[in-house]
This record gives C-alpha cells, sequence and structure tokens, in this order.
C-alpha cells in the first residue's frame, strides 16, 4: 500500500499547504480519502491523476474535507469517465444532494454512487476498511486501511486526542494524526502537541510512525517546538507530514 499525502493544510489556507486529501493506492486500485480545496491539483500531480479515482472516502462534511468534491465529479466527467463513487459518515447523501442541487447541470452527467458507511467493518475499493467515530465538532471518523495482510494505515481525521482512538491503531505502521495548533492556542475538538504526546504515552498501543497532519498557519516556523512537545511525553516516531509525500508500506 502506497500513502500520499495530497493536502495537510486545514480550513485557514497558507499557501504552502492544500486542504485535507490523502491518495491510497495498491495493485492498481486507489482510494482517495478526503476532498478538500486545492486536493484535485495535488492529485493531477500523482501519477494516478483524478481519471485514476473512482472511490472517495470522506471522514466528516466540513468544507476543508469536501470542496473539491464538486470539482472533482465535473473533472471526471469532462475527462470522459462515467462512475463516482463517493462513501462517508451518515449524511453524506444529503451532502451530495445538496451539492447537486446547487449545481443542477450535473445531475446525471455520471453514475454516481453515494454509500454512508457507520463505526465497524467494511471493504471499499479493494481495502479492508475498520472505522470509529472521532471526538469532534459534527460526526467525524477515524479510518484504519488494511490491504493483503501488510501493514495497517490509520488516518485520525478531525479529532481531539484520546486513548481509544490511539488503541484504534495499535499495530498500525502509520498514525496520520490531527495536531492542528501549538500548545499555546486554546482550543476544543483539535489536539495541541503536548495533549497528543501525552495520549500517544498513555495509550496501550504500539505504533509504528505518527505523522502529524491538519496544520493550521499558527504552527509555520514552530515545528521543532512542537516535536518537542510531543517528545516531552512520547519517545516514539513523530514527524511532521507535508503536502506531496508518499510512503510505501509493505
Amino acid at each position: 500500500m502506497n500513502v500520499t499525502f495530497l493536502g495537510t493544510g486545514s480550513a485557514m489556507p497558507t499557501g504552502e499547504r492544500v486542504q485535507t486529501g490523502l491518495l491510497l493506492d495498491a495493485d492498481d486500485e486507489t482510494l482517495l480519502v478526503d476532498c478538500g480545496s486545492g486536493v484535485l491539483h495535488a492529485l493531477q500531480r500523482t501519477d494516478v491523476g483524478y481519471e485514476g479515482v473512482d472511490t472517495v472516502l470522506l471522514t466528516h462534511h466540513h468544507l476543508d474535507h469536501v470542496s473539491d468534491l464538486m470539482v472533482l465529479l465535473k473533472a471526471r466527467w469532462l475527462a470522459g469517465e462515467t462512475s463516482l463513487t463517493v462513501a462517508g459518515p451518515v449524511g453524506t447523501k444529503e451532502l451530495l444532494d445538496g451539492l447537486l442541487d446547487v449545481h443542477e447541470y450535473m445531475q446525471d452527467r455520471m453514475d454516481l454512487t453515494v454509500r454512508e458507511v457507520e463505526p465497524g467493518s467494511f471493504t471499499l475499493a479493494g481495502f479492508e476498511v475498520s472505522a470509529m467515530e472521532t471526538r469532534h465538532s459534527m460526526p467525524c471518523l477515524a479510518y484504519r486501511f488494511e490491504r493483503d495482510g501488510g501493514p495497517p494505515f490509520v488516518f485520525s481525521g478531525d479529532t481531539e486526542a484520546f486513548e481509544a482512538l490511539i488503541e484504534f491503531a495499535d499495530g498500525a505502521a502509520v498514525l496520520a494524526h490531527d495536531c492542528s495548533f501549538p500548545d499555546d492556542v486554546d482550543v476544543s475538538n483539535h489536539p495541541t502537541p503536548s495533549t497528543l504526546g501525552e495520549t500517544l504515552a498513555s495509550a496501550d498501543a504500539e505504533v509504528g510512525r505518527v505523522y502529524l497532519t491538519h496544520l493550521y498557519p499558527h504552527t509555520d516556523g514552530r515545528h521543532e517546538e512542537m516535536l518537542d512537545s510531543v517528545g516531552e511525553h512520547y519517545d516514539g516516531d513523530v514527524r511532521f507530514a507535508r503536502d506531496g509525500l508518499s510512503i510505501a508500506l509493505r
């Protein structure tokens, strides 16, 4: 399984990071996880491109995770592709129906399949997926991805840090976790480095590597400080994700 961070930014653009999006690919099968603003451009810089992605899985419905959905739909239609599957938490069908009401000319342009998922296990685009609910300001799911018995990859979605989520990632080669702000920002619904480090240390889980993502402008120039804050509590391998970073899990 290959994991590419298409976008590691947040709802406040910096010009350096686009909004949230991850590309998973294995054995000629692909899955796009979230589709925030700028993700389509980042996707087109990969070998897969938007023609090669016919399945999208959403963590939740905030704008910085869904705003390129209709852009993707139209680009695939213009490129001659005929189908798109969008999966996500309960409410995903209502979201797509509303977007198509606004962009009425896109109705019936493609074979659009909408699938709503709940916490538990399911298969999507050839990946074995497990989902659990996170702690965010709207319903949001974290996902654990496995493929052909290979090492798992876990994406936290948007969330506060809590032990059950870290334990959900037990045995994962990589955990990509929300770390939106440095410690001096008073925030809920997202973790700071200290709270994430404390939670990583206290959870009963072994994780190979942690990548910090969903980064607000407040984190610019403060990466070393943030890593030090995590490291005061947790001695594992923690790094910052960046747009375009690709990781091969074998």
